[in-house]
């Protein structure tokens, strides 16, 4: 069920910092089962499809400047609640404002560079995920 997966993406800063265990460690600690993973460098006709919902904004350009500056690890995974329960655990998007042992709170430098995307919706999870992957309800 889409209801029960989630799309994340582990960003550039927290692989260039070498964060991308530490990452996945929290992650399936917490229970979440990774049903995909790759590592990938997004285009910059990727990273504008993936965040041309903030097209209009005036951070647009950086934050693909950003996605596009090194490689991600794209991953698909799989718990229930999956969606909620993602955003709880990677915090808020200003690592000072994310609770104490969230990924964003330990592994995030700013609000640009936060180390973690997480899909906001499951509708969200479902055209994120078969962005980078084929099929993302076959997992």
């Amino acid at each position: 069920m889409a209801a029960n997966k989630t799309f994340t993406m582990i960003k550039p800063d927290a692989v260039r910092d070498g964060h991308i265990g530490a990452i996945l460690n929290q992650i399936t600690e917490n229970g979440f089962r990774i049903v995909a993973m790759k590592m990938t460098q997004l285009s910059k006709a990727s990273a504008e499809k993936f965040y041309g919902i903030h097209k209009e904004r005036p951070f647009f350009g950086e934050l693909v400047e950003f996605m596009t500056s090194g490689p991600i690890v794209a991953a698909i995974l799989e718990k229930d609640n999956a969606v909620e329960d993602f955003r709880k655990l990677i915090g808020a998007t200003n690592p000072a404002q994310a609770e104490a042992g969230t990924i964003r709170a330990r592994f995030a430098k700013s609000i640009g560079e936060n180390a973690v995307h997480g899909s906001d919706s499951n509708d969200n999870a479902i055209i994120e995920g078969n962005q980078h992957f084929c099929g993302f309800d076959q997992f």
